[in-house]
């Protein structure tokens, strides 16, 4: 009888001691993806720059929502691809928890730009996009490389300058700059970690 509930209790150790593993060493996210979108937003801003593009706050905003969507398909793409095809995944849904997590910051930050385009509020745009992609960094504190999280407070700082020191929507230098650092900081960060590992 104790023997079975010795066998029972280590065997929830065991158990326990996998889930921690799995928690705190999630692969999901390619460097290599994560700086294609540094680089797509420096790209993006110099298009946004030129002579022929409206100098407006819609054609800014059409061409950052442009950019957007092609670094997600960059970096969500790379993570649907280690989802089906790495063994380490497993196509368990609760491997992609790290993911999950970050939900809440980036649709309250879909409905904070939302508000704010609909009241004319251009302006406070890039100074949100920031701090809250910054916040998206903090529930990975425990899943990805400390230094990651470094990376969300460089967002969250960036952020909190061009709140309350706000420039221009129609120069798009600025938050090309960010994000490209951000991304390509991220990016070296996730990839030096992938190699360490495969070492």
């Amino acid at each position: 009888m104790i023997a079975n509930h010795i066998h029972d209790a280590l065997s929830q150790v065991k158990k326990l001691q996998s889930l921690v593993l799995e928690r705190k060493n999630f692969d999901g996210y390619s460097g290599k993806s994560r700086m294609g979108g540094g680089i797509v937003a420096l790209i993006g801003a110099a298009v946004l720059a030129n002579a022929n593009i409206p100098e407006t706050n819609i054609a800014n905003l059409i061409g950052w929502g442009v950019i957007l969507v092609v670094s997600l398909l960059l970096n969500y793409g790379a993570l649907i691809i280690w989802f089906f095809y790495s063994p380490e995944a497993r196509r368990s849904l609760e491997r992609l928890t790290p993911a999950i997590d970050a939900i809440p910051s980036l649709a309250v930050g879909g409905f904070t730009s939302l508000a704010l385009i609909l009241n004319g509020e251009f302006l406070l745009l890039p100074g949100i996009w920031m701090s809250l992609y910054g916040l998206v960094h903090i529930p990975y504190r425990n899943n990805l490389p400390g230094s990651n999280y470094l990376v969300g407070i460089f967002y969250i700082i960036c952020g909190a300058i061009f709140l309350i020191f706000p420039l221009p929507f129609t120069n798009p230098w600025p938050m090309g700059f960010v994000f490209f650092e951000g991304e390509m900081a991220g990016g070296t960060i996730f990839q030096l970690d992938k190699n360490k590992t495969n070492h």
